[in-house]
């Protein structure tokens, strides 16, 4: 999460966790040949999908876990059948980093999964686990809202791309972790998995929308190549909508003078002339969904704002068009539960007054359904502070375990979203490293419940235009064995 606007709440979390064992690191271990199935995790449960992910290791010499390369199987059944759960999927290619997605599924249908390597049935990284729930095999499949699907929207956010050390909370404190040697940066890899996943036929995204912190210090190198990158996948505005996040934000010094000069102040922005210019609001008509992008970023610091300007042009779109269906994104969350409960304290999310404003705008407007946030590096819905109708919604780092997007699936008579990890081969590997920041603790404070990151909301979205899709063909319910699965290594 960056530097910035460390809590002494923050320090305090980290000083107690300081205690805890280090995932994936035992000491005076005795050497053993044994191979571990471990870290099983529900990632994405969907209408008609599952998708599972878990680890295999061993004890190196000196007691260390080390990555074992094995089998991958998924035995997959209905959790109400009595009959051994038939095998849905084998693969004998050695790999470490297991994924499986199956699809095939009925929707709102109870099942029950294992998953095993080299014989060896996977379980959960951790007995305790806190808010999460994926020591359980059973899931439900979600039932979609009514009508057609009109329109899906990847929401990511929080690349970094720069960054050398992931998980870096201060210099004195060992949570980082570095790329491999001989191995590309790793936001690299990362941009690369999401823009390859999000364009693959199974996920269909029409619009991706990136919620800030997309460089790590802003630089005008850092800002150039990534605008390079994004406009291979496609047109800035159109196909892919950005704020600003703190980490993009102007700054002083030699290496940002070549950027824009912001009157009254030494700072400069590089950022800005390559994307969005500082605190205005862009709003975009996607075929009768609208999508505003906000600024949520202050000058100095981790905490959010809102100025009067752009909070004036917010107010006087919502109040023009209140019932139009609209999605609005912006870098810092923005409800009271959510600085109560992430780790940078009550600072590090958008000011008490400016959210409060946000909330009364919110109330008047009938049409805003959604709100997707950053910063935080975790999935997670919180209340919103007063009765309005809008979910707040937190999605996790790109950059970092679980290293994934969630996918809004627009229908007629509502919405879905659904939680992914990328599936690079290069991504899993990465992700499966960066679970141990946070002193082994990343999984239990970023991947978030099932709920949290699978849902599916009722709302009226009639009003947004279908984009054409070919059509489908029928298909019946599938019987158990024709039920099919992709993984990736």
């Amino acid at each position: 999460m960056g530097h910035d606007g460390l809590s002494r709440r923050t320090m305090l979390m980290l000083t107690v966790s300081a205690v805890l064992p280090v995932d994936g690191f035992a000491l005076l271990a005795s050497e053993s040949a044994t191979t571990t199935a471990r870290d099983l995790e529900l990632i994405t449960v969907s209408d008609r999908s599952v998708a599972v992910t878990w680890t295999t290791a061993a004890l190196d010499r000196i007691g260390r876990k080390r990555p074992v390369a094995v089998d991958t199987e998924l035995a997959l059944g209905p959790a109400d059948s009595r009959k051994p759960l038939p095998i849905v999927h084998s693969d004998p290619t050695p790999t470490a980093f297991h994924y499986v997605e199956v699809t095939g599924l009925e929707p709102g249908r109870r099942y029950r999964l294992e998953a095993r390597s080299r014989g060896v049935r996977a379980a959960s990284g951790a007995a305790t686990r806190w808010w999460n729930d994926e020591h359980t095999v059973e899931f439900r499949t979600l039932t979609p809202p009514p009508g057609r699907l009109v329109r899906t929207v990847a929401l990511a956010n929080d690349l970094h791309f720069g960054e050398e050390v992931s998980g870096e909370i201060v210099t004195v404190l060992p949570t980082g972790v570095r790329q491999e040697p001989g191995m590309a940066p790793y936001p690299a890899v990362m941009l690369e998995a999401l823009l390859s996943d999000v364009r693959a036929p199974d996920r269909d995204v029409d619009h991706l929308v990136l919620a800030g912190d997309l460089t790590n210090r802003g630089t005008p190198a850092e800002s150039r190549d990534l605008r390079r990158r994004l406009d291979k996948w496609g047109e800035l505005g159109r196909d892919v909508l950005v704020c600003r996040g703190n980490h993009d934000r102007p700054r002083v010094g030699a290496v940002w003078q070549s950027g824009l000069r912001l009157a009254g102040t030494g700072h400069h922005d590089c950022w800005g002339p390559q994307f969005l210019p500082r605190q205005r609001l862009f709003s975009y008509d996607l075929d009768g969904l609208r999508v505003i992008a906000l600024d949520t970023t202050d000058l100095d610091g981790s905490g959010g704002r809102i100025d009067a300007e752009q909070m004036a042009r917010l107010r006087n779109l919502l109040r023009d068009e209140p019932e139009q269906p609209t999605l609005v994104f912006g870098h810092h969350p923005v409800t009271r539960e959510s600085g109560m409960t992430n780790l940078g304290g009550p600072g590090f999310v958008l000011n008490r007054h400016d959210a409060a404003t946000v909330h009364q705008l919110y109330g008047r407007s009938p049409g805003v359904f959604l709100h997707h946030s950053g910063h935080t590096h975790r999935n997670r819905r919180t209340r919103p502070d007063t009765p309005v109708p809008v979910e707040f919604l937190e999605v996790s780092s790109i950059k970092e375990y679980p290293a994934g997007y969630s996918l809004l699936r627009l229908y007629e008579g509502g919405y879905m979203v659904t939680f992914h990890t990328t599936r690079t081969a290069a991504a899993r590997r990465w992700s499966a490293r960066t679970r141990t920041q946070l002193f082994g603790l990343q999984s239990r404070y970023s991947l978030g419940s099932l709920a949290d990151r699978n849902h599916v909301v009722h709302r009226d979205l009639s009003g947004i235009e279908a984009i054409p899709r070919p059509r489908a063909a029928v298909v019946t319910a599938p019987r158990h064995h024709e039920l099919h699965s992709a993984a990736q290594r």
